[in-house]
């Protein structure tokens, strides 16, 4: 088991390094100073597992208690910061490592949730925090819209989903094969979204129109399904007055 723990701690440690990267990508692209770059490097690989263990209150966060995570997020805004990101290597190679890093972090956080004595439920919710939280807090630095509400191939997603198998193999006492299912899980369905371009349904687009009459006290309200960019059908779904 101590080589499962060695390999989860790499795969750990360059997720963050992966995620602070990406921190230092956006803050290149808001024109931040060093200190930006650091900070969204920070939030970026950092932030979910401070978050999970913030709310767990058991022990101060591993981030604060372990100098690698730091350092590793520390090199990742120094390489944001001075190289040029973006090449076909890169473009090849991260995909692999966020998806890795998203199952393991996943997997972490619902394992350690459901080790604390806490049931399903907060273990999907943490495991889910642990694997977005960050890339959230970066987003919401920067007055963006987090990527993981929407527009984006399947993540929160694909952390949930891992969350759901360690805590399916903890409650049927295999805990240790769940670490290894569930982070299998959470990367394979990351990445098969992300190749095939699965995304969640974003819902019904409305229309609603607003007309008076002469002498009408209230507006007549019209509510019309538009279509949507895979053709579907479209019309009026309902009328109302108020």
């Amino acid at each position: 088991m101590s080589t499962i723990g060695e390999m989860f701690a790499v795969i750990d440690l360059a997720g963050v390094l992966t995620n602070a990267v990406l921190g230092g990508i956006v803050a290149r692209d808001e024109r931040m100073d060093p200190i930006g770059f650091l900070t969204l490097a920070l939030l970026s690989g950092l932030g979910g597992g401070i978050i999970r263990d913030t709310l767990l209150q058991h022990g101060p966060p591993v981030a604060l208690t372990d100098f690698r995570y730091a350092l590793c997020a520390a090199i990742g805004a120094a390489i944001a910061f001075l190289m040029p990101i973006g090449g076909r290597g890169w473009r090849a190679i991260f995909p692999y490592v966020d998806a890795l890093a998203l199952g393991c972090w996943a997997t972490a956080g619902a394992q350690k949730t459901l080790a604390l004595g806490l049931g399903w439920v907060p273990a999907l919710l943490l495991g889910t925090i642990t694997a977005v939280g960050g890339g959230a807090l970066r987003d919401l630095t920067v007055q963006r819209v987090p990527q993981i509400f929407g527009g984006n191939t399947l993540y929160a997603t694909s952390a949930a989903a891992a969350s759901a198998v360690v805590a399916g193999f903890w409650y049927s006492g295999l805990a240790q094969v769940g670490v290894l299912v569930g982070t299998a899980v959470g990367a394979g369905l990351c990445l098969i979204s992300r190749r095939r371009g699965w995304q969640l349904w974003g819902g019904l687009s409305w229309e609603y129109s607003f007309s008076r009459k002469p002498g009408q006290r209230l507006p007549h309200i019209a509510v019309r399904m538009l279509r949507d960019d895979a053709g579907g059908a479209g019309g009026t779904a309902g009328e109302g007055q108020r």
